[in-house]
């Protein structure tokens, strides 16, 4: 007999990599559906689509993610954010399916000046930041929440991606890059994050985790280390303040989106390995990729 784990968001960065850490588990069918074929905001439809699945877990990584096109169509991002996710809870509540669901770092201000815990107050600033609230709140209890920040990985676009595509260009042209080195996080390789988020889904573990790679750094930190490992001249990457962005960001940032990893080590689980570990492998991949 197999029970069935259903990932949204499965073509995704992290959704792909969920997939690929559940595959071929003894006992265990993985559905995996994505915006193509599963619209979360049509309540209607996900209800139908999850009684059919009948799944006995839901790791919810589908998510509007594009920050600054939620801030221009916030009707948008409530719809998939935290409307979709009320129609994921609500429907697995039908089938008495658990739900783990992904959350971000946006959900706090940033004005903290040390890491935020599991226990600290919420005060978005973003219409995405408040959108991933809402989703939260549309959770039942018992249910699980992974906040986790900076995330980058083989499966879609990213920082360290962006970092590889531009620095060759830079150099060449006698180009400086500038990154932000005033927002201070803990960037997270996804291929790292999904097995901590699996893991939880499948043990029913409730309530909010705050799951990162170790290591808090800068954009600009970040960029500078990307361009190291590619054996590149780490120069080309200038250190600029958030006001000196042109043209500036739609979306406001949290200055500070380091998160404390507290509930993870309470509960006696393993942290994350440190975010270098994670941008190294994405290096040499993207430089296999382009061999």
């Amino acid at each position: 007999m197999t029970d069935t784990v259903m990932v949204t968001g499965a073509a995704g960065m992290l959704g792909t990599d969920v997939v690929a850490y559940l595959t071929g588990r003894p006992g265990l069918d993985v559905v995996g559906v994505d915006a193509v074929d599963f619209d979360i905001t049509q309540r209607e439809l996900v209800a139908e689509a999850i009684a059919g699945i009948a799944p006995r877990w839901i790791i919810h990584c589908a998510a509007w993610t594009a920050v600054d096109d939620c801030e221009g169509s916030p009707e948008r991002a409530f719809a998939v954010n935290s409307w979709g996710t009320r129609n994921i809870a609500e429907a697995a509540r039908a089938v008495g399916a658990h739900v783990a669901c992904v959350s971000t770092d946006y959900v706090f201000d940033g004005k903290l000046r040390r890491p935020y815990t599991e226990w600290d107050a919420t005060g978005p600033r973003s219409v995405y930041g408040l959108s991933k609230l809402g989703a939260e709140q549309s959770l039942d209890p018992g249910s699980t929440v992974v906040r986790t920040a900076w995330l980058f990985g083989q499966h879609g676009p990213n920082m360290v991606r962006t970092v590889l595509r531009l620095a060759g260009d830079a150099i060449a042209n006698h180009r400086r890059l500038p990154f932000v080195d005033d927002q201070h996080g803990c960037p997270t390789a996804s291929a790292d994050l999904a097995p901590v988020l699996a893991e939880l889904a499948l043990s029913k573990v409730p309530g909010v985790f705050h799951v990162t790679n170790q290591g808090p750094t800068t954009w600009y930190g970040l960029a500078r280390a990307v361009v190291e490992m590619t054996g590149l001249d780490p120069s080309v990457i200038e250190p600029i303040a958030t006001a000196q962005l042109d043209p500036p960001r739609p979306a406001p940032r949290p200055a500070n989106s380091v998160l404390d990893n507290l509930a993870l080590r309470l509960s006696g689980r393993p942290l994350l390995p440190d975010w270098h570990d994670g941008a190294a492998r994405l290096v040499a991949h993207v430089q296999k990729e382009n061999a």
